[in-house]
């Protein structure tokens, strides 16, 4: 009976483990968009003094390039604007089995009908202005709507109603009933907001106080996470959620919006991202064997070009993280010690992708003190690769190149095995081969147990 309770409490661990797999899986979507709306929120409104004034394309003489600044920079900032509902419809089609549009479209209805309820239950004086970013709760009450939009789809997308009322079955239903649904969780949340409120401020003003413990502990988590799939969440909550700046919430946000203390939680990693692990794919290469460099050297060499250049690091990280983890308690515990000290150095920078040249480089207006991130980044450097290096070979880890010959040691040690009974088998005065005597003892031993062999050699004999 106890075994049978254990075997369910694993049951339902996996599968509740596997759902939070495909809830941070589904923040992916939502956040696919931020690269276009950082660009053009950059080339609409950056100047070369980084201050957000003025616009970089208007720095151009002539009417047109200004107004085309103002279309640019709008374009972007709508992106920004409407991330709750990006969120929400995201969210929904991530968390549903075999969504359609009536996912998307549910999930679109339960925000919107979210938004208004907590707008006349709390009142326009919590917000400076009705827009989608300014919400009560931001990006968390899309990604509540996606969830339970996903929810009510995956439950009545098949319902059967009255003939009367047949055009209203089906998918049609689930935007209807979310809209109910979602006027009652508009009320539970809007009773809630005073406490939600006063405990993430506390959170914020907390992380504040300390920004060096703060980002540093994030850096160490977001990496721990990373095996399992789960740092986006953790991404979400400090990117879209913390801090408030002219009524704009979560740090990435407040980034492009001019906050000055925005970066918090970002810029930690543009020393990780391009400098270091570059180094660690270094000393990857530098400890494989002789005769697997070649292999290694393109695999992990790509990876390092890609978290250089776009900030993208899990064809890299992925190569080392699985197949030898104290490789990744190392990169965890740096990670969170580069956060650390980019922020007791007072250095604040963002990214709309990842934290990659590209960003660096286009963002550098907005960042305070972007040059001390080289520096920071080569020391970094220099650590990764002495501390990969000898962790690597110190306790003889399986990362690329460095495995078993498989391949090598099979054939050699089924030669011998095969060798063996051909060996007894044999005489010094036969001068046949392995592979004859082989065949001559495979004829013989058939020979032996055919019933009409025996007579016949009898006879002959």
């Amino acid at each position: 009976m106890s075994a049978d309770a254990s075997t369910a409490a694993r049951g339902r661990n996996s599968k509740g483990f596997a759902l939070a797999q495909r809830f941070g899986r589904s923040l992916m979507l939502p956040i696919a968009v931020l690269p276009a709306a950082a660009l053009l929120s950059r080339l609409g409104y950056i100047d070369g003094s980084g201050a957000g004034q003025g616009e970089l394309i208007a720095a151009i003489p002539g009417d047109f390039f200004d107004r085309a600044a103002q279309v640019v920079g709008q374009g972007g900032d709508a992106l920004f604007q409407y991330l709750p509902l990006l969120f929400a419809v995201g969210v929904a089609i991530g968390m549903a089995r075999k969504a359609d549009g009536s996912t998307a479209l549910s999930a679109v209805v339960g925000y919107l009908v979210l938004h208004n309820v907590l707008w006349a239950m709390l009142g326009e004086e919590l917000t400076e202005g009705k827009n989608f970013n300014n919400g009560p709760y931001g990006v968390l009450g899309g990604i509540v709507s996606g969830l339970i939009a996903a929810y009510l789809w995956q439950r009545y997308h098949r319902i059967k109603l009255p003939t009367y009322l047949g055009f209203f079955g089906g998918r049609r239903f689930v935007p209807m009933i979310t809209a109910f649904v979602m006027i009652i969780v508009g009320v539970v949340m809007g009773l809630i907001f005073t406490g939600f409120n006063a405990g993430l401020t506390w959170v914020g003003d907390a992380v504040a106080s300390s920004t060096v413990f703060g980002a540093g502990v994030y850096g160490v988590l977001n990496r721990f996470l990373l095996p399992f799939g789960l740092h986006h969440i953790l991404n979400s909550v400090v990117w879209f959620l913390f801090g408030d700046y002219d009524g704009v919430t979560g740090d990435l946000n407040r980034f492009f919006a001019g906050d000055p203390a925005a970066g918090t939680f970002m810029t930690g990693f543009f020393p990780i991202f391009m400098f270091a692990l570059p180094a660690a794919a270094l000393a990857i290469y530098h400890t494989a064997k002789p005769h697997k460099k070649k292999m290694v050297g393109g695999l992990v060499f790509a990876g390092a070009l890609a978290s250089f250049l776009t900030g993208v690091t899990e064809p890299l990280e992925y190569a080392f993280i699985f197949v030898a983890w104290p490789l990744l308690v190392v990169h965890a515990l740096l990670t969170g010690l580069s956060h650390a000290v980019t922020n007791a150095l007072g250095v604040h920078h963002g990214f709309g992708f990842s934290a990659g040249a590209i960003d660096y480089v286009l963002n550098w207006g907005l960042a305070t003190a972007p040059w001390l991130i080289i520096p920071i980044g080569l020391v970094f450097a220099a650590i990764y690769y002495f501390v990969f290096r000898w962790v690597i070979t110190k306790w003889n880890l399986a990362t690329p190149g460095r495995e078993d010959d498989e391949d090598d040691e099979g054939g050699s040690a089924a030669a011998p095995a095969a060798a063996e009974p051909v060996t007894v088998a044999s005489t010094p005065e036969s001068g046949a081969t392995s592979t004859e005597t082989k065949s001559a003892e495979t004829t013989s031993a058939k020979e032996s147990t055919s019933p009409a062999s025996k007579p016949s050699a009898e006879t002959k004999e």
